[in-house]
């Protein structure tokens, strides 16, 4: 690197010499010289003051058309993206493999083809042959989708430039995608970055909706870099066990509306079938009260969804060692219930096994299912069922108490829109315009003498 010279600014009128000198040669001023940092190659390299276009600042208040939501035809997949597509927006999905990622989205992309909307669908990871095949078996081979079986970005951009943009636009997946101005295989932390970059801009710059379809890691959380994540508007995650019929769509960050909004699917012989009313689903089979089994009100986002909370309590021979076992709710939470029933309520779960589990296959990590596990393991114990047609709601604290929990007239609303007739909870939690009867609990030890039939 070339030694930068020395220069010397004068303070009166700003000229430079390369040496240093009593009088300045320009202004006559006197003791004005001083010596001003050197500019290094690299900083004048990568100077960007200057050599930019200007960018256009624009009003909030500027008079205009707001972009508009665009319906996907599927009344669940809008429900998780907060009402319809935004154009330019883009959107990450992510879920385990088979959950039914591509047929939730050549759905989509089916339905809007149908409304005379363009729309793009490029495989990485299929040939065009056996997406066909699918869409055969979803009933949408006429629908006027663009296929394509691709994986070069540059490819890609070059022939969506030569046509009119679509609507809809669908990457299939993002870590099959190649750039050929970047090292490295495909699926590479700089391949992931620089051709989700890339699409994103496409999708910005002619407002088109693009989906990037991303592979998750055994944790289950999205492969490839987080920046990954916050590159894009939307980031969703489609969930449930392939042993279980339903599928559920959660939005984990929204730009554009609420997060942890889900929408329902059940999966059947034509694909996915929406569900409007889930609470049926993870409820269903509920004949005659049994013990061990309390229904807990939950809220997804803003929709309130009843859940079933199954209980079961072995007793074993002494010296045995008793085992925990949680589907669907945290271990950690359970230990700490156990603990408060049997240091604040005397019972004794110490000398025997627990089992848990949450109906359906749903993963539940709301506070306010305490009470409805504490119901659940109480009635277990005591072999009694809980009152037919009840709910149960609220949080426990350390201390025993029932603390009040958010939006819980919605959730009674919602149960009694279901047929339930009574509700149980922390104290001043009924909201307006319920119907059912409410009963207010302040401490776990009343719910156990409710259930025991000592009150």
């Amino acid at each position: 690197m070339a030694k930068p010279k020395k220069r010397y600014v004068c303070q009166a009128c700003g000229s430079v010499s390369h040496r240093w000198q009593g009088q300045c040669g320009d202004c006559a001023e006197w003791n004005t010289l001083t010596e001003d940092a050197p500019a290094t190659v690299f900083s004048l390299k990568h100077d960007l003051s200057s050599g930019g276009r200007a960018v256009e600042f624009v009003d909030l208040d500027k008079p205009g058309a707001l972009p508009t939501r665009q319906p996907t035809g599927l009344a669940e997949f809008d429900r998780a993206l907060g009402g319809g597509l935004v154009p330019g927006s883009a959107i990450l999905m992510g879920g385990d493999p088979g959950i039914g990622k591509s047929t939730l989205l050549l759905q989509a992309a089916g339905k809007i083809a149908r409304e005379g909307r363009g729309v793009v669908y490029v495989s990485g990871e299929e040939a065009t042959g056996q997406v066909r095949m699918r869409a055969a078996r979803l009933g949408l081979s006429d629908a006027p989708v663009k296929l394509a079986a691709a994986t070069g970005v540059r490819d890609i951009l070059t022939t969506l430039g030569q046509m009119e943009a679509p609507s809809f636009l669908v990457i299939d997946s993002i870590q099959t995608m190649h750039s050929d101005t970047i090292e490295g295989a495909p699926g590479t932390v700089s391949q992931v970055r620089g051709c989700a970059f890339e699409l994103i801009r496409y999708a910005k710059e002619n407002d088109v909706a693009l989906v990037l379809v991303g592979h998750v890691t055994k944790d289950g959380n999205i492969a490839g870099p987080r920046v990954l994540e916050h590159m894009v508007d939307v980031v969703m995650s489609f969930e449930g066990e392939r042993s279980h019929q339903y599928r559920i769509l959660r939005a984990l960050k929204n730009r554009f509306g609420a997060v942890d909004e889900i929408g329902v699917f059940s999966m059947a012989g034509e694909g996915l079938e929406e569900v409007a009313n889930p609470s049926m689903l993870f409820l269903s089979g509920r004949d005659e009260p049994m013990a061990g089994s309390a229904v807990f009100p939950a809220i997804e986002g803003t929709r309130p969804v009843l859940l079933e909370i199954q209980a079961l309590i072995v007793r074993l021979q002494s010296g045995a060692t008793p085992r925990r076992a949680v589907v669907g709710w945290d271990s950690g939470r359970l230990a700490m219930l156990l603990a408060v029933l049997e240091s604040r309520c005397g019972l004794n779960f110490s000398s025997a096994e627990v089992y848990l589990n949450v109906a359906g296959g749903y993963r539940l990590s709301d506070p306010a299912a305490d009470l409805a596990v504490a119901a659940a393991l109480v009635s277990a114990l005591a072999d009694k069922p809980l009152p037919d047609r009840s709910v149960w709601l609220g949080e426990v604290s350390l201390a025993g108490e029932i603390r009040a929990v958010a939006h819980g007239g919605l959730r009674l609303r919602e149960a009694a829109k279901l047929g339930f007739e009574r509700g149980f909870g922390p104290v001043d939690t009924k909201g307006k315009d319920v119907t059912l009867d409410y009963k207010g609990l302040g401490q776990l030890a009343n719910l156990v003498d409710r259930v025991m039939g000592s009150a």
